[in-house]
């Protein structure tokens, strides 16, 4: 099938990402053993051949795919512990640089940082780098941080 959509989508490359996507959804609908969809899906990919803007489209698309499949055996109370999983490690490392950084923080500095989102803790974990002082950190926080 791979073969035979790759000779008949030869001047319509969307239409073959979108046959591409395709035959490799059904790879996991049809219940496949891991390594069979991933042998199968190295020899569709070696034939479908596509040029790098729509290959990098295809995968967000198949990336996209792959996690609603693992997400969708999540449940609401499960996906919330993930993310609070993920904030509390984010707030360990970027603790622990800052600490390697600049030094011992005070309790107040430290509780300021717990309450980053996540997405504040990347910043501040990039930009702490940067950092030298305690005084970097409070003047990141005062610019970046949300009361």
């Amino acid at each position: 099938m791979a073969h035979l959509k790759t000779q008949q989508t030869n001047k319509k490359l969307g239409e073959r990402k979108a046959w591409k996507f395709s035959l490799i959804r059904r790879l996991y609908e049809l219940g496949l053993q891991e390594k069979d969809i991933r042998n199968l899906y190295r020899f569709i990919d070696w034939v479908m051949i596509l040029p790098k803007a729509l290959e990098a489209e295809f995968w967000q698309e198949f990336k996209e795919f792959e996690q609603e499949r693992t997400m969708s055996y999540i449940t609401t109370g499960e996906r919330i512990g993930y993310e609070r999983g993920k904030q509390e490690q984010g707030q360990t490392l970027v603790l622990r640089q800052l600490q390697k950084r600049v030094g011992e923080l005070p309790q107040e500095v430290r509780g300021r940082v717990e309450t980053l989102s996540l997405e504040q803790l990347e910043a501040l974990g990039e930009a702490l780098l940067d950092f030298t002082t305690l005084e970097d950190l409070l003047n990141w926080l005062e610019a970046n941080q949300t009361t």
